[in-house]
């Protein structure tokens, strides 16, 4: 489809539905992942959350209609947007945020950020989701993964979720223990909307609540996460493996290991970083280097946590190199 053409779509869709929000054409997508990298989306659209799920159904079912690809984005983490960018919509879930409580449980929108929705129960004095606390990202995108850490998944307190189906219809989700596993969820295999997601809380006192997160926070500090635009872990840890992945890289000498801009952290084996000019294409080729190398040494096949999108080209990955 063509620009024009877009633009007639989206203007057409946005008048029938009142449209309220912000979009951009040739939005650069580096600015909405925690990589900071990536190329632009024809069209990027942020609805605010008043009428986000009547919108949503009606833009997607449209899109299907007229062949138009939409791409739902979260808080781009874990995600590895391509230079060439993203064809068609670009649909940022991140007005959609916000939550409400019951006796027990907190029904989180999708668009929600992870710390900001964590700050809400503490202040409600609620409690379950501390190990989450410093994570980036939205919940729809943690369950989405089944975001992982400290031992704990966020499937262990998961009720259910809204979502729209394959047809653009509300429906509910309720967890079941069969559909998840190790940073593994249904709607990885699914074409479906996540809404919100309802979670089991526990009484704490605030304090409490709040020192746990920041003990969380403060560890991720620690390990690095934050000293340069990176996706935390970017492979999975395997247990058949016998040892955490990043002990594996690192007994293989790969702390430092680099593609243009794009290195192995010199402090982590199972982080790569974007040194301050990575390509999303020097991220996407130092994975598959990586995992050649592993494979290669100990025929072992790593699994990434990183998502790629977007349009990627068939070139061969450049030469990696040592960092001095």
């Amino acid at each position: 489809m063509s620009m024009i053409s877009l633009r007639k779509f989206i203007e057409k869709i946005n008048m029938e539905m009142g449209f309220t929000g912000t979009l951009r054409y040739d939005e650069p997508l580096a600015l909405h992942t925690t990589f900071k990298v990536g190329g632009p989306a024809d069209l990027w659209i942020r609805p605010q959350a008043a009428g986000f799920p009547e919108y949503g159904a009606f833009l997607l079912r449209q899109a299907q209609a007229e062949g138009i690809p939409v791409f739902v984005l979260g808080g781009g983490a874990n995600l590895v947007v391509s230079d060439q960018g993203i064809r068609g919509i670009v649909l940022d879930t991140g007005a959609w945020s916000g939550l409400c409580m019951s006796e027990e449980e907190a029904i989180i929108c999708s668009g929600t950020r992870i710390d900001a929705a964590l700050d809400t129960l503490a202040a409600y004095k609620r409690g379950g989701l501390e190990f989450l606390a410093g994570m980036p990202g939205s919940l729809g995108g943690a369950l989405w993964m089944n975001a992982r850490c400290y031992e704990k998944s966020l499937s262990d307190v998961l009720v259910s979720a809204e979502c729209l189906d394959a047809d653009f219809q509300h429906c509910l989700v309720p967890y079941r223990v069969e559909d998840y596993g190790y940073k593994q969820s249904p709607f990885q295999k699914q074409d479906r909307l996540i809404l919100s997601v309802r979670v089991r809380t526990i009484p704490r006192p605030e304090a409490v609540i709040r020192q746990e997160m920041e003990q969380y926070r403060l560890d991720r500090e620690h390990k690095g996460h934050y000293r340069f635009p990176s996706a935390g872990s970017a492979f999975k840890n395997n247990r058949h493996f016998g040892k955490p992945t990043g002990k594996i890289l690192d007994e293989l000498d790969l702390r430092g290991l680099r593609i243009g801009g794009a290195a192995v952290a010199p402090w982590h084996g199972n982080i790569i970083i974007n040194t301050g000019d990575a390509r999303a294409q020097d991220i996407r080729a130092l994975v598959l280097d990586i995992t050649l190398r592993v494979q290669t040494a100990l025929g072992i096949t790593l699994e990434p946590e990183i998502h790629f999108a977007g349009d990627w080209p068939t070139q061969e990955a450049p030469e990696p190199v040592q960092n001095p």
